[in-house]
């Protein structure tokens, strides 16, 4: 729940619940928030909950969760809250047996801390289940409330039913207060209306959740249409064209039936033609027609019509539509090696398990007598998987590895495209005469990519010459990608694992890190809000600086995080021009020296009078700053932080230590990976996001360069190497 003063009790109900309508409207986009997407849980109860739909408001809800957001729900329970004069309010929604927090405002209660409550132990539940409102002075002296809810809470309550548009209760809207009180008819009365308004601010949101679905569908079919369509009026003048239809038909009239024929060649007729039969009252269904274009290639289509009826059952019109059904034609014999492909594909746990499955399938599909499955692997290309039609003689001689552009395989690797071998037995066919050994004549290798570049190739062989055939060239492309895309999603896969895992660990840290700012600028910004004139004079400069301290700790994790995503999607100019290392690094550790004055630890250079880099002076100076302020806050009493920078060979060299024990080895290049904070660092509480030594490695690595970890018992290095020529 949200935490603020919640005010404003002498406003009326009524004005607070227009203000809620209004204010919630406002500030909820169409579509909402998906309830998956940003999960509520107890650890978060301090900031926005998260949004949902109950899957009990109407059948098939569970469809429309997310419609609502969190943020309307949030500020009606505060305009509840001022309204009522209470200093809590929240609202809640069925969902099963339970009350889900969906809103709140102000301090949290026991109950308020969970996300869900029982119906049946809960001051809500008991409004759910009897559909009346709730007024309660002192909820342990109430016997109407059940006794074990009387004890797991005190003071006074005040709660509405909230219903769906159908009258259904589907929730509560109540404020509440940890002593007991009296409340007010006009308090009563504010409680009510905004009960109302969150029945009103679902009925209309729902509303247009539902007119956008429609769109969407509308819309979805539209887009996917791919049958031509026409009509025509009682006359049999064609009054409606669609996209698709001019497109199939060109620039000739629909009603043109020159070059069509039928299922038996014949030349078509006028009257033959769908519109036509359809305006005799003639119901067209599924009539195979052919027609011959410019280029001379025959295409195939399905042609259906119906009549169009008035109200008095006269025929005013026809439509048509016709649908190319030329490339399910041309692939009707390879469905099955298709459909085989995927099977195998989709149950294999890797790609060498599928290979021969999917080879099978080739070669019986196709009535070809062998083929291999090459991936590259480490340089060269590999034979993962090998399958001979049953009845072939075995002891093809197939290599484990070739080079780049060796064999048949390793050539359709370097030139990356379809190699149609007409006869392998012909010198110079890529293909060793061992191999062929007058046996195998055609072969075709295809190339196998994923979302970088080929990555294996499918390579198939005939037992007779046959000359090039399209389509035979398209399936097998067609199988080499669904091969890609099947390498590519076990790797999307397990980086999802790993984002996941990933992810988590960045939200707790993340959000931690946000938080304590943010709690420190809300609390003395209070303080100044409620500061008298002597008080501001007095303690006003100082809060505002813990204020601004504050902003620009929250400043410095959010650049952090931009500048790193920036880097990681190439949005970010690094820009690498001659530049003095040696001064950035004197400057850096000038600065810190005038910081850090008074405080017990010393710091000790070795620099050079000049090193001269190609670099971006920037964001090697920000690298540096991390370094030695990292270095710094980890330093014990007393210690001393070490800063050199030297030239050794081609690169320079700098080194910033710590005199703090090791890093673990354990923890050291988790520290790179992005979110992740040494457990010494957690045990002092030392702030900082995590993102140092990630965005240090993503600015290093745009530099060529390399960064690391050492040390030992005496302390932690952080060694950066910058090669000292242009790559």
């Amino acid at each position: 729940m949200r935490r603020d003063d919640p005010g404003g009790a002498g406003q009326s109900g009524r004005a607070h619940a227009a203000e809620a309508a209004a204010h919630a409207r406002a500030a909820v986009p169409h579509g909402g928030t998906a309830v998956d997407e940003h999960p509520f849980s107890p650890a978060a109860a301090d900031g926005a909950s998260a949004g949902f739909f109950p899957a009990t408001l109407y059948p098939g809800a569970e469809l429309h969760r997310g419609v609502l957001t969190s943020g309307s729900a949030d500020q009606l329970a505060a305009l509840t809250a001022r309204a009522a004069g209470a200093p809590s309010a929240c609202i809640r929604f069925v969902e099963g047996e339970r009350l889900r927090l969906y809103g709140g405002w102000g301090p949290s209660s026991d109950e308020d801390e969970a996300t869900h409550t029982g119906l049946d132990d809960s001051l809500g539940g008991f409004v759910v289940r009897t559909g009346d409102a709730l007024t309660v002075r002192d909820v342990r002296q109430d016997e109407r409330i059940p006794e074990e809810a009387r004890r797991a809470r005190s003071g006074a309550y005040l709660g509405y039913p909230v219903h769906d548009r159908m009258g259904l209760v589907i929730g509560v809207c109540c404020a509440y207060d940890h002593r007991p009180r009296e409340w007010t008819p006009g308090q009563v009365a504010a409680v009510a209306e905004a009960a109302e308004v969150a029945t009103l601010l679902i009925g209309e949101q729902m509303a247009r959740y539902e007119l956008e679905q429609q769109h969407r569908f509308l819309d979805a079919v539209l887009d996917s249409l791919h049958d031509g369509v026409s009509a025509c009026d009682a006359d049999g003048r064609v009054v409606f064209v669609n996209e698709r239809m001019r497109r199939l038909w060109g620039d000739s009239p629909v009603e043109d039936v020159t070059g069509l024929a039928d299922a038996s060649g014949q030349p078509m007729r006028r009257d033959e033609l769908g519109l036509f039969r359809a305006l005799r009252g003639e119901a067209v269904r599924d009539v195979p027609i052919a027609a011959q274009g410019r280029s001379r290639r025959t295409r195939f289509f399905l042609m259906d019509a119906q009549p169009i009826h008035g109200l008095d059952g006269r025929v005013v019109g026809a439509v048509q539509a016709v649908q190319d059904v030329t490339r399910q034609r041309r692939a009707e014999r390879f469905r099955s090696c298709e459909l085989a492909v995927t099977t195998a594909l989709a149950e294999a746990p890797s790609i060498e398990a599928a290979g021969p499955r999917v080879l099978e399938a080739v070669v019986a599909t196709l009535d070809w007598v062998h083929a291999e499955l090459w991936m590259v692997d480490d340089g060269t290309i590999r034979a993962v998987a090998r399958w001979s039609a049953p009845g072939w003689p075995t002891g093809i001689p197939v290599p484990v590895r070739l080079a780049y552009g060796q064999g048949l395989a390793g050539r359709a690797w370097q030139v990356d495209k379809p190699l149609w071998i007409r006869d392998v037995g012909r010198p110079q066919s890529l293909i060793s005469p061992d191999t062929s050994a007058d046996r195998l004549h055609t072969a075709l290798a295809i190339p196998v990519h994923d979302g970088s570049g080929p990555i294996g190739v499918l390579t198939v062989f005939a037992d007779a010459v046959e000359d090039p055939e399209d389509e035979l060239v398209a399936l097998m492309s067609g199988i080499a990608a669904h091969i890609g895309q099947c390498v590519e999603r076990l790797r999307v896969e397990d980086l999802q694992r790993q984002l996941t895992r990933s992810k988590n660990e960045y939200l707790a840290l993340i959000g931690h890190e946000l938080r304590t700012p943010l709690t420190s600028i809300s609390a003395y910004t209070e303080l100044l809000r409620e500061a008298d004139e002597a008080t501001l004079v007095r303690d006003g400069p100082r809060l505002i600086a813990v204020i601004e301290r504050n902003s620009f700790q929250l400043r410095e994790i959010i650049n952090e995080l931009l500048e790193l995503s920036a880097l990681d999607a190439g949005h970010a100019d690094v820009r690498r021009t001659p530049m003095d290392l040696a001064a950035v690094v004197r400057e850096v550790v000038d600065r810190a020296r005038a910081a850090i004055d008074g405080a017990p630890v010393v710091i000790d250079t070795d620099l050079p009078g000049e090193l001269i880099v190609p670099g971006d002076r920037d964001r090697l100076r920000h690298i540096v700053e991390n370094l030695l302020g990292s270095a710094v806050r980890y330093s014990p009493d007393g210690g001393h932080v070490g800063v050199s920078l030297r030239s050794t060979g081609r690169a320079a060299e700098l080194a910033v230590s710590d005199a703090a024990g090791d890093v673990p080895r354990a923890e050291r290049e988790q520290m790179f990976t992005g979110h992740f904070r040494i457990a010494r660092a957690n045990d002092r509480m030392i702030p900082g996001s995590g993102l140092g030594l990630t965005l240090s490695r993503a600015v290093v690595e745009k530099h060529h360069g390399s960064i690391e970890l050492t040390g030992g018992d005496a302390g932690t290095t952080v060694l950066v190497r910058i090669p000292l020529e242009v790559h």
